[in-house]
């Protein structure tokens, strides 16, 4: 274990708890991206005209799993959880502590479950928490800037986790994502929203 590692795990939970809620989401959000700007895809949280016309596609009756790769402070979690079934899930999966230890804090339904991991290993973290398969996965990882082979890695795992009719849905600034996309998902719509910061290219890949 890291120094770093060491000297988070020494924090106790109810002082980590009361940094992050005198921090806001908006500082936590700074604050990991300060830390990790390589993995973090935007210094803003998404608009709200990005999170309906993301989420629009999706049929609501007929999603047991959701899963969200790079959460964030949430901003896209609570949305997700309005729209979900009441026997739904939600998994998050993120490599910042920062953002896991804040979205455990603070939020509170049994639909949600948060995990410190890569995204590239979404099968085996589905199948850890007693799922076959995912209904849809959302993503706003930065694919451009990923470390050499992550994104193909990612794109790969995310189609096989998926069920045949499920969706990939990604948000971005650039059209990188869409050429890892393409390699696995023949039917990709893609959209764009202006009234964001920066406004962003949206693409949903749908297995077949």
């Amino acid at each position: 274990m890291t120094s770093t590692e060491l000297a988070h795990e020494a924090l106790p939970q109810k002082l980590k708890r009361r940094i992050k809620r005198m921090l806001g989401p908006w500082g936590v959000f700074l604050q990991g991206f300060i830390e990790h700007p390589v993995m973090v895809g935007s210094i803003i949280p998404s608009s709200r005209y990005t999170i309906a016309k993301m989420l629009g596609p999706v049929k609501w009756n007929e999603c047991r799993l959701f899963v969200e790769y790079g959460p964030g402070v949430g901003t896209f979690c609570r949305p997700v959880l309005e729209r979900l079934p009441r026997d739904g899930n939600l998994i998050v999966i993120d490599t910042n502590p920062l953002y896991i230890d804040y979205l455990k804090a603070t939020i509170a339904d049994s639909r949600f479950t948060a995990v410190l991991g890569s995204a590239a290993d979404v099968e085996t973290i589905v199948r850890a928490h007693g799922h076959a398969h995912a209904d849809y996965v959302l993503s706003g990882l930065p694919f451009s800037t990923l470390p050499d082979g992550v994104g193909a890695e990612i794109a790969a795992a995310t189609h096989r986790v998926l069920r045949p009719g499920g969706a990939f849905l990604v948000y971005q600034f650039t059209a990188a994502a869409r050429d890892f996309m393409a390699k696995h998902f023949g039917h990709i719509d893609a959209g764009f929203e202006l009234l964001n910061v920066l406004p962003c290219k949206l693409f949903w890949g749908w297995k077949e």
